[in-house]
């Protein structure tokens, strides 16, 4: 069994206890569900100079931990100011040691877009994302059928949230459907954790013209963030690379204007 089907058989429990607690009524009375949700499209789309997407993890399955003591409000704020146009909060606590109190937190903290990264398997997952203040849901095309990806997909675009879905390979492009706003193509092999941006780059070009392709992982530098956006990428999220810091606005900011001088001197 590999990290990823280890965390979707936890996730089956975590959820079934969820819905134990917390009815999909009750959700429906927490005060960010009836909330308008900004569109994460519409903010890529906006801002073509630096269409990041920054993240907010303590940890991951492959690189363990990576700042294991980040606090929301020390962050999300200083991600709005460097101009980020969304955001992404792992809400995983055992894999990833998010929650979905960091997200609700940071949904109070800014107007920017945000995703909740997360292993969507039920329907009762989307309902919480809008619950707790999502913008947009991730769903991992490797771990869902195709009528499963449809009906989740229906069910946050009818919630007023977007869809990011995450691609590995081409054989998974299959599992796109009307309701997808946005393709994320993982740089990094979810069963090896080898990251190889070609990969990624080859697989953006077979993607519908409709859906924005967004790069995920891997992206260190300037460079990488030019070999994608010539590759056809129209978003880049980024997590690691500044988690790693200890001020992650601040190194968001630093890329920022690294990008910037980056583009000048090759203008």
């Amino acid at each position: 069994m590999n990290i990823l089907d280890k965390i979707v058989e936890h996730k089956k429990t975590e959820v079934a206890k969820a819905k134990q607690k917390t009815s999909v009524k009750e959700l429906k009375y927490y005060r960010h569900f009836n909330a308008p949700a900004a569109s994460l499209k519409q903010s890529l789309n906006n801002n073509p100079d630096f269409p990041v997407i920054s993240e907010f993890k303590r940890r991951s399955p492959s690189k363990g931990n990576i700042n294991a003591n980040a606090k929301v409000k020390d962050i999300i704020p200083g991600y709005t100011n460097a101009g980020v146009s969304g955001i992404s909060v792992l809400t995983d606590k055992d894999f990833f040691g998010g929650c979905n109190d960091d997200l609700s937190e940071a949904r109070d903290l800014t107007q920017t877009p945000i995703i909740r990264k997360e292993f969507i398997i039920d329907p009762y997952q989307v309902y919480e994302a809008k619950a707790i203040g999502a913008s947009a849901i991730l769903l991992i095309a490797a771990i869902l059928e195709k009528q499963q990806a449809f009906d989740l997909a229906a069910l946050a675009n009818y919630l007023g949230m977007e869809v990011l879905m995450e691609l590995h390979d081409e054989s998974e492009t299959e599992i796109l459907n009307s309701y997808v706003d946005l393709v994320g193509i993982n740089n990094r092999n979810l069963k090896t954790f080898e990251v190889n941006l070609q990969h990624a780059a080859n697989l953006a070009s077979s993607l519908p013209d409709s859906m924005l392709p967004i790069a995920e992982s891997g992206i260190h530098s300037p460079e990488d963030f030019f070999f994608l956006k010539e590759a056809g990428f129209k978003g880049f999220l980024m997590g690691e690379y500044f988690m790693k810091h200890d001020n992650p606005a601040n190194a968001c900011m630093d890329f920022k204007q690294q990008v910037a001088q980056s583009k000048t001197a090759n203008t």
